[in-house]
């Protein structure tokens, strides 16, 4: 993508694109989402911690996790945001004190992990495993079978030198709990396809600051814009300072596309069956090129490929030779310019 974004306006000459980028043989994409990060900062005055109070690490881990555009869809826990609900409602029922949070470590991954510690009165060492137990319970029943592998733990751990202020923690907590996470709204063309989503990707407090970071998508570039301001208020109104970056636009789908209607004969003519037509919730590089070129008639499709960008990225070979006879194809069958 820094190569699309990094495209003059001047440098392209057709009219038609053909993105050679998509991930399954047979399936012709006319739609993808527009990203943008979203930031919160704050730092605080950290408070010593009163004596005999102890400290006890709240962790909930075994999620799936999974692609914050592709799998946003799928029903699975957010971990940072179940972790949040159970230190919103610790602070209610018990007598405890925020000193750390951490969970997440990609903006495009759904977070699989989270932790936090707080500060208890050791009397309440007996209800308090009971409690969580109960919680852990309850939420396993509540994303059952999304999430198989869903815990929830309570560990004894060394008590920090210092927590976060009640009104910075209950700020946070409230923040975290008002922030938009997961789908949003879906394409009112295409209803079976997520639009607009955030993903809330990692939350760190502690030491005397705070930072959470976002990942909001959408394909229409409007609903993005409203999506990252609304989710700029929320924290803003706990005190932290907001800031976008890395922003790009969706790609609106046309399905009366000539090149569209083009490449589905072409492939009815090569292999007896119609090509799926789908829209994205993932970034692709006709979003950020077709907002320098509006003018132009696109589609992605691609090959069989599994994990991309990472270490077990692999091709299903018998789909190689399968798509290139159908590029060839589509060339013949390129529509003429009125």
């Amino acid at each position: 993508m820094y190569g699309a974004f990094n495209l003059k306006a001047d440098e392209l000459q057709g009219d038609i694109l053909l993105n050679l980028d998509s991930e399954d043989e047979g399936e012709l994409y006319i739609g993808c989402a527009g990203g943008v990060n979203i930031t919160a900062k704050m730092t605080y005055k950290e408070e010593p911690v009163e004596n005999g109070f102890v400290a006890r690490r709240i962790r909930l881990s075994g999620l799936r996790g999974g692609h914050s555009g592709l799998e946003i869809n799928k029903g699975r826990a957010n971990a940072n945001k179940l972790l949040t609900r159970v230190v919103h409602d610790l602070l209610i029922e018990f007598d405890c004190q925020l000193a750390a949070f951490a969970g997440g470590n990609m903006r495009n991954a759904i977070p699989r992990d989270a932790e936090a510690v707080l500060l208890f009165n050791p009397e309440d060492m007996a209800d308090l495993q009971s409690y969580i137990s109960e919680y852990g319970t309850q939420m396993a029943a509540e994303y059952n079978p999304n999430e198989p592998g869903l815990t929830l733990t309570l560990e004894e751990t060394e008590a920090p030198a210092a927590v976060v202020p009640e009104e910075i923690q209950d700020n946070l907590v409230n923040a975290l709990m008002a922030a938009q996470d997961g789908v949003m709204r879906m394409i009112p063309t295409i209803p079976d396809t997520v639009e607009t989503s955030s993903n809330l990707a990692i939350v760190h407090i502690g030491g005397g600051n705070a930072e959470v970071r976002i990942m909001a998508r959408s394909s229409c570039d409007t609903m993005k814009d409203f999506l990252a301001d609304s989710l700029t208020a929320c924290f803003s109104m706990a005190g932290m300072e907001v800031t976008l970056s890395g922003g790009y636009s969706g790609w609106q789908p046309d399905v009366n596309s000539p090149i569209l209607a083009a490449m589905k004969k072409a492939y009815e003519i090569q292999f007896g069956t119609q090509p799926a037509v789908k829209v994205v919730h993932a970034g692709l590089e006709c979003g950020i090129i077709g907002a320098t070129y509006p003018h132009l008639d696109m589609i992605s499709f691609g090959p069989t490929l599994r994990s991309p960008h990472s270490p077990d990225e692999r091709a299903y070979i018998p789909s190689v030779a399968k798509f290139y006879d159908f590029l060839v194809e589509t060339l013949k069958q390129i529509p003429v310019k009125e």
